[in-house]
């Protein structure tokens, strides 16, 4: 089983990046690890992502706020969320060579379980005792906290006025704009904040291609509440990010709730649901749902001196609200649908392998290929084609490379749902087939002719 797992998983690491979707950054000087670029249709891809969930969550509703907040934040905000003091992964470093490595995660792959459970001093014991040595067969030194989050100095003062850090996660600009828009949008309780953005990490082990990153993407929402009502908010949202997973196409039969019990939780929240994926490398988390009390608020009321409640105009009750939080990792959401979309199959006794995206997520919606691209009148037709759906549905792709059953393969492999070939059968007057054209699925490799003149509402039903 795990000889197939890690198959699968170099199947779609070669195919990211031989069909342009996901490439290392920096590849050419020899990549920077944990960070990666995404092509032209991984680039494509993440933009139907993002797009979908705005229109889901902040077109689609009343009470939905849309935000984009800077990347580089101060200390003093992070200093009053707990990310200054706080933000850290247990660290242990290999004697001889001076490599870093994580702690649980050498203590994991020895066999021993809920190391993420465990003290610094507990991990230091352990380490020692069960004898774990490095890759390079060397002792390791005492486990100690390393902080997580990327600090840089604003303008040229070395003090300590001008420190900030690249931002560890995209909650507190929501947070800290708090104000900004309850005094200019004036929103009624319930309602919430939006925002789809960087974040960064100075992960220890970056690992798992594009699952654990230095430079991540989120999707995250921060829902303000009365604080009598988080449970039912809380289990309205447990049903949208479910319904958000089913909608986008993930594989709903490896997507699990689970439960965060006890000191397992983040400190500031009361209830935590993670949204476990069982990725080739085992079951782990994809998305979060916590109920985040007020704590978050408190903190900056507290530490910027400045009054975060909200009054209910109706009522006139003063509170400061309480917040839930469905937390989305975009990167994470892109390589849960790469496995849950990549099929292989047989056609004529040839193996294929597809990407079986719905079509709201294809990088392409449509592919139009001259049958040859040697004869000028076909060529022309399937130009004239091309234009219009182009016109319509925007990304369609034109292709010519190479014979049509190359060039269906080939978009079978980016998860181009329609084919659309234009043949001497289409200018062939007296023909039944004359003024049609022949469409190819993606999953089934079957084809039927349909006239030009209906091109566009059959493809309005299908798309």
């Amino acid at each position: 089983m795990k000889e197939q797992d890690d198959k699968l998983m170099e199947k779609i690491i070669s195919l990211a990046k031989n069909r342009g979707f996901i490439f290392q950054a920096g590849e050419l000087y020899g990549g920077l690890s944990g960070i990666y670029d995404y092509g032209p249709l991984g680039t494509l891809l993440k933009n139907n992502i993002k797009n979908a969930w705005i229109k889901k969550f902040v077109e689609d509703r009343r009470d939905m706020y849309l935000l984009d907040s800077a990347i580089l934040m101060g200390e003093k905000p992070l200093t009053a969320s707990g990310h200054v003091g706080g933000f850290s992964d247990p660290l242990v470093r290999d004697e001889k060579t001076g490599k870093d490595y994580r702690a649980d995660h050498l203590l994991e792959g020895a066999g021993i379980e809920n190391s993420e459970d465990m003290t610094i001093d507990e991990m230091s014991e352990l380490i020692h005792d069960k004898k774990i040595l490095s890759p390079e067969g060397n002792k390791f030194g005492s486990v100690r906290e390393f902080n997580l989050m990327l600090r840089t100095q604003l303008g040229s003062s070395s003090d300590s006025s001008s420190t900030a850090y690249l931002r560890p996660e995209t909650a507190q600009g929501i947070f800290v704009n708090y104000k900004n828009i309850i005094d200019s949008m004036h929103p009624k309780i319930p309602f919430g904040v939006a925002q789809i953005g960087k974040a960064y990490r100075n992960e220890i082990t970056p690992r798992n291609f594009i699952f654990r990153l230095r430079e991540l993407e989120q999707m995250e929402i921060e829902y303000f509440i009365h604080p009598d009502d988080w449970k039912k908010y809380f289990d309205y949202w447990k049903e949208e990010m479910n319904e958000w997973a089913e909608m986008i196409g993930l594989d709903m039969n490896k997507l699990h709730e689970v439960e965060i019990e006890g000191e397992d939780k983040a400190h500031y929240s009361d209830r935590t649901v993670d949204f476990e994926f069982e990725y080739p490398f085992g079951q782990k988390e994809l998305y979060g749902l916590a109920y985040r009390t007020d704590y978050d608020l408190k903190k900056h009321s507290e530490f910027s001196k400045t009054k975060l409640q909200y009054t209910d105009s109706k009522t006139g009750e003063k509170y400061i609200p309480h917040v839930i939080e469905p937390s989305m990792g975009l990167d994470r959401t892109i390589l849960a649908l790469l496995i849950s979309v990549y099929s292989e199959d047989e056609i004529n006794e040839s193996k294929r392998s597809y990407l079986a995206f719905n079509p709201s997520m294809s990088p392409y919606k449509i592919a139009v290929s001259p049958l040859v691209k040697n004869k000028e009148h076909i060529v022309n037709k399937a130009n004239e084609v091309f234009g219009f759906l182009k016109a319509e549905f925007g990304n369609i792709t034109w292709d010519d490379n190479g014979n049509i059953g190359k060039r269906y393969r080939r978009q079978d492999e980016i998860g181009t749902p329609f084919c659309v070939v234009i043949d001497y059968d289409t200018l062939e007057e007296g023909n039944e087939n004359f003024g049609t054209v022949s469409v190819r699925f993606r999953d089934t490799a079957e084809q039927e002719r349909v006239s030009i003149k209906e091109l566009k509402e059959y493809f309005l039903e299908k798309l």
